[in-house]
């Protein structure tokens, strides 16, 4: 009987790694579709934003509110029904007719995406214990970093292969053996909550603050000259904090809390989600700079991106098992420590990598540590987040580090994404001016280059029109060099944020030999 139960309990960690990784897998995948459906839609890449922004900003808000949900009333429960939702919303979404469909499809995708992604840590934290709880949480951290790298690999596949849909449709068999999966293997916890109030005014405040402070990153990302002072972004992360600082006076009166606070008195626990926050602005948001390099510079298709991104990738499944088991022996701290200071040396190479003549050869030593350090890491900062944390609580915790890790995202495509193309159109206005060309050309292209921004830059460069004209070698050296000062703009910067959070995991994180 002993055997079977051991035998269960990772047949229920399998279950929880499909739910995870279909639930982040969606996060990304979808951009390598964007240019299939802005054709059959008949529309443009602005009006597809909201395919993404949707499931983004719903994902960030229902985390808490799922975790909660999974905390009072058993998080096998609240694990099923999101993997339910989001199995028939991907339906939904494969079948869509229209982009209205699509975006609020994509909105109640994330609902049952959140519930999976926050439950799955806590689920496996409370189905195993002592060393095995390292190994197994461990593993699911290395599913985290996979879903999250491999995206471009997965969706680049389906769409050349099966078309855009089939992102979605192939979440539907996958859902359902998880969900069979789950129901056989899976322990449920106790319901905590059990004839307590639910906390509903929590739960608005929290989702309102999420939303408007992810809301107000988005509206900055898509509109990078738009000043941060303007009504249009400030309004919204205005809101953000106020809403914020009333969720916290609001919890500390209510006698059943949505969140217990208290949980922030626990120094490892800060230095938990500091980490969390500088992994997601630092090693998951420059992801799309580097896609965007390898596909419109470099010249690769989505799934030739893909896969020369297993350098990434490749290296959370293989280290998903050893980072337990390493964590069990040696501080967990340090070896987070070490590891975010191996990416940030990475970053560097990146950075120092950038020329008009880059090689993915070139790249592969950055790709390498930046792999490295997405493996050790995100296994090492679930187990190390949670230990110390009540049983009851796990759920609330494994949220937080969650929106954390995830709003770390969506500051980092910002920051760094501001950062390229400040220095990229400063570039371009030292530099371009020295190319012998008619004003007429030398204004309107540059109007051009701004408003495209440096993703888009190569293809304004390059375009058929363009490259017959006497001035459009030199003309297109000035692009390149323009890309090339951005991209080591994001390296540099992607570096210093996750030299921070070696300084925070170093400074205020605790091993707890005997959790």
């Amino acid at each position: 009987m002993t055997e079977e139960k051991s035998y269960k309990k990772w047949l229920a960690l399998a279950a929880m790694s499909l739910g995870v990784f279909m639930a982040l897998l969606d996060v990304t995948v979808v951009n390598v579709a964007l240019p299939t459906m802005a054709v059959d839609f008949k529309t443009t890449f602005n009006n597809l934003q909201w395919v993404l922004n949707a499931y983004t900003i719903v994902f960030a808000v229902m985390l808490l509110i799922v975790s909660k949900l999974g905390d009072m009333f058993g998080r096998k429960k609240i694990f099923i029904a999101s993997m339910f939702v989001f199995v028939i919303a991907s339906a939904v979404n494969g079948m869509a007719t229209s982009l209205t469909v699509l975006d609020i499809g994509r909105g109640v995708q994330a609902i049952g995406g959140s519930g999976l992604m926050s439950l799955a840590m806590a689920l496996v934290a409370s189905n195993f214990e002592g060393r095995e709880r390292g190994t197994a949480l461990g593993i699911l951290g290395s599913v985290i970093g996979l879903s999250t790298a491999s995206g471009p690999l997965v969706g680049g596949y389906l769409v050349e292969a099966f078309g855009w849909p089939s992102i979605f449709y192939i979440n539907v068999p996958v859902g359902i053996i998880a969900v069979i999966m789950t129901w056989i293997n899976v322990k449920e916890t106790p319901s905590y909550g059990k004839g307590q109030k639910i906390d509903f005014v929590g739960m608005i405040l929290s989702a309102a603050a999420l939303f408007s402070a992810v809301y107000g990153l988005i509206q900055k990302e898509s509109h990078v000259h738009w000043a941060w002072t303007d009504a249009r972004i400030a309004g919204w992360l205005i809101a953000g904090i106020v809403l914020a600082v009333i969720f916290v006076l609001v919890e500390l009166r209510v006698k059943t809390p949505m969140m217990n606070l208290k949980m922030f008195k626990s120094v490892n626990f800060v230095g938990a989600v500091i980490v969390a926050f500088t992994l997601g602005a630092g090693v998951y948001a420059i992801n799309a700079y580097l896609t965007g390099l390898m596909q419109n510079y470099m010249g690769y298709t989505a799934f030739q991106t893909g896969l020369r991104q297993l350098v990434i990738s490749i290296w959370s499944l293989i280290l998903g098992p050893v980072t337990g088991i390493l964590g069990n022996k040696f501080s967990k701290k340090w070896m987070i420590s070490g590891a975010l200071l191996l990416g940030g040396i990475g970053f560097l190479l990146l950075a120092n990598a950038m020329t008009t003549k880059l090689t993915f050869i070139q790249l592969v030593p950055a790709m390498v540590l930046m792999g490295l350090t997405n493996a050790i890491v995100n296994p090492m900062l679930n187990t190390a987040g949670l230990e110390g944390v009540a049983p009851y609580e796990m759920g609330m915790a494994a949220g937080l580090l969650n929106v954390f890790r995830q709003f770390g995202v969506s500051f980092g495509v910002v920051m760094l994404g501001l950062t390229q193309t400040n220095h990229y159109e400063d570039y371009l206005n030292a530099h371009l001016g020295a190319v012998k060309m008619p004003e007429a050309a030398a204004t309107g292209l540059h109007k051009a280059l701004v408003e495209a921004g440096p993703f888009s830059g190569h293809a304004v460069a390059f375009s058929n029109r363009l490259t017959k004209a006497p001035f459009a070698h030199d003309f297109q050296q000035v692009v390149l060099h323009a890309y090339d000062k951005g991209m080591i703009a994001v390296g540099v910067t992607a570096a210093i944020t996750v030299f921070i959070g070696a300084l925070d995991a170093a400074l205020f994180m605790r091993d707890r030999k005997n959790a």
